[in-house]
């Protein structure tokens, strides 16, 4: 299996302009790389076969009988070859000539697509020569080079769910570009033959625009430009490649080169297609007007060379980018929580506070709500709840923090509650069980809507989006309050929200908060180890978070199945998890994700901070009572 994933090659090539005969040889050498490589589809530059910058010789009907005798030589070459080719040359139709894209594969040519935007301002004169794709409403027949094909806007349909559109250099730079129309019609891939010359900030456009289109389009984008070999009598090309897939440029090769270069990337067709299925403005067009081929290409197998994989999907690795990312989810939590308060016309807030990383971020959100209402810390009522398995470490940070805010505190024991309940129940207190446990969380739960209630303040949540996934959490106890701030934050994020905080912070506050971070993940229910550290770790009942947010992220989504899961995170953790460990934790994901879905079915309401959120009321909707058999 490939898993959908789809290896794509863009070629600058070494050329020399007018010499369609030598340039055969060395798309010939570029076809047979790509293939060693693995690649199905090889783009190559604009005008590739005679070069772009042969102006007025264009009209040569020497030039343009060598272009076509080379054409015939590099399809006779793909015979028996697995990649699709797209190769740039001038091709007269009737009265016209034509800047076009030859679609190549197994020696066939599949098809023809003109350039439909001529460029014809500033350095670049192409209306002297080629006439617009635009005159074809619809496909027509032609041969050419001794084959019968059909010129005009066209897909290709490659197998596995790859559907692949071309358009021209020019054809980009337009308002309405025909790649929009072709994605509408069911391109995912689309291949741009380009001969783009440079100069001062273009080349930045130029990778912006190839990521704005394939994000627009939610697609892939393959780019191939001309060498620094075209004619510099004039303007000078610099043989930009790049790869894109849905607003991210996964691959981009070096520019000005004195050789040839291929750019490789492995893109996800099941991604897009998924992420298309749920987009509802992706609507299937057929109106006739775009031909369409059949290629019967074979696509067995991936190993995604040529692909990143992020193991923290949730967490931009660049160091700029994640602050900025921190802010801006810490600024909607702060505003989401303020807008509650200021509506129900509240006192302040609850929270209860246990010294780990969820309630210590809910505590920084509601400091940030009451400094945008303009009201004081003390209007937060932080209350500490020790339990059976509460340790120093937390409890000093959690009183600590709270002192350090300015926020009102309280501390309230609920060993003896719970024991006196644990008796009424007939549960033996020795019976360190589920319901030792839950017995704590939900007097804690019911200790602080009580306080809620008697002080006139909104209870606000800590949980965050990974346990909510996991079901870790007790339902009707930590599982409820007034409102959640944290209930679409994965806990691979939290702490990094938690760091942006005290980075921002005075340093009495940050080392607390920086000690807070170096503690283990725990609900802290069972009693500490002899030495008074914690003993119950969640992510040795339940997996690592890590993980769990990878496999959330990949899910929710694009959908994807455990199998695929596991063979990425393969990839992505590589070094740090085995294939084993990777499987057993996918499968307690899946397992935990589906038979908790009741306690997301009623989860209080909560501000959306990013792209995956698990809230019953609009981003996720699964019945309770679904099987996980057909998942794992």
């Amino acid at each position: 299996m490939n898993y959908g994933f789809f290896r794509v090659a863009a070629a600058s090539l070494k050329l020399k302009v007018a010499d369609p005969d030598y340039n055969k040889e060395e798309i010939k050498r570029a076809i047979s790389r790509a293939e060693e490589e693995g690649a199905k589809l090889l783009v190559t530059p604009e005008m590739s076969v005679t070069g772009y910058t042969c102006a007025d010789l264009f009209f040569s009907k020497a030039l343009q009988n060598s272009a076509e005798k080379a054409l015939e030589d590099i399809v006779k070459y793909t015979k028996g070859k697995n990649i699709v080719v797209c190769v740039g040359m001038p091709v007269p139709f009737y009265n016209s000539l034509y800047n076009c894209a030859a679609v190549l594969y197994d020696g066939e040519i599949k098809g023809i697509v003109p350039k439909k935007h001529i460029a014809n301002y500033n350095e670049f004169y192409e209306k002297r020569w080629f006439a617009s794709g635009e005159q074809f409403k619809f496909c027509q027949n032609i041969t050419y080079c001794g084959y019968d094909t059909k010129i005009g806007s066209q897909l290709f349909d490659l197998g596995g769910g790859a559907v692949l559109g071309v358009e021209l250099c020019e054809d980009l730079w337009v308002p309405n570009p025909p790649s929009s129309m072709l994605v509408c019609h069911g391109a995912n891939v689309i291949a741009n033959l380009s001969a783009s010359d440079e100069y001062v900030s273009k080349a930045q456009y130029r990778r912006d625009l190839i990521s704005s289109q394939s994000a627009r389009c939610v697609c892939a984008y393959v780019y191939a430009g001309a060498s620094v070999w075209e004619s510099t009598t004039d303007l000078v090309f610099s043989g930009a490649t790049a790869a894109a897939e849905n607003g991210a440029l996964l691959a981009e090769g070096k520019r000005f080169e004195r050789e040839s270069v291929i750019t490789f990337a492995d893109i996800d067709i099941e991604k897009l297609n998924a992420q298309r299925m749920g987009n509802m403005s992706f609507e299937n067009l057929s109106d006739g007007e775009i031909g369409f081929t059949k290629i019967n290409l074979k696509n067995d197998d991936n190993d995604i060379k040529y692909r990143f994989v992020d193991s923290h999907p949730f967490v931009p690795s660049d160091d700029e980018k994640r602050r900025e990312r921190c802010e801006e989810i810490f600024n909607i939590q702060a505003a989401g929580l303020a807008k509650r308060i200021e509506h129900v016309g509240s006192k302040g807030v609850v929270v209860g506070i246990s010294g780990g990383l969820d309630s210590t971020l809910a505590l920084l959100v509601c400091a940030q709500a009451m400094k945008i209402l303009g009201r004081k810390n003390s209007d937060i009522l932080g209350i500490t709840m020790p339990g059976f398995g509460t340790t120093d470490r937390t409890h000093d940070n959690a009183v600590e923090l709270m002192n350090s805010l300015g926020v009102s505190s309280k501390e309230i024991s609920i060993k003896d509650a719970c024991i006196l309940h644990m008796k009424d129940i007939e549960h033996d207190e020795s019976i360190k069980d589920i319901t030792y446990e839950n017995t704590q969380a939900r007097e804690r739960t019911q200790i602080l809507f009580d306080m809620a209630n008697k002080h006139g303040k909104l209870l606000v949540g800590t949980g965050d989006l990974s346990e909510l996934a996991m079901g870790w959490c007790t339902y009707n106890g930590d599982h409820m309050s007034m409102y959640g701030v944290n209930a679409s934050v994965p806990k691979t994020l939290v702490r990094y929200l938690v760091e942006y905080v005290a980075n921002i912070s005075d340093k009495k506050t940050a080392d607390i908060l920086l000690d807070i971070l170096d503690t283990p993940v725990s609900p802290e229910l069972l009693p500490p180890d002899e030495n008074g550290n914690i003993a119950q770790k969640t992510e040795e009942n339940i997996g690592p978070y890590e993980l769990h947010d990878f496999f959330l992220y990949n899910f929710i989504r694009f959908g994807f199945e455990k199998d695929k899961l596991i063979y990425l995170a393969v990839k992505a953790f590589d070094g740090v998890y085995d294939e084993d460990t990777i499987s057993r934790w996918a499968e307690v994901f899946f397992k935990r994700f589906f038979i908790s879905q009741f306690k997301r079915s009623c989860i209080p309401d909560s501000p959306k901070v990013g792209t995956v959120s698990l809230s019953p009321r609009g981003d996720w909707r699964m019945p309770s009572d679904a099987s996980f058999h057909a998942f794992i």
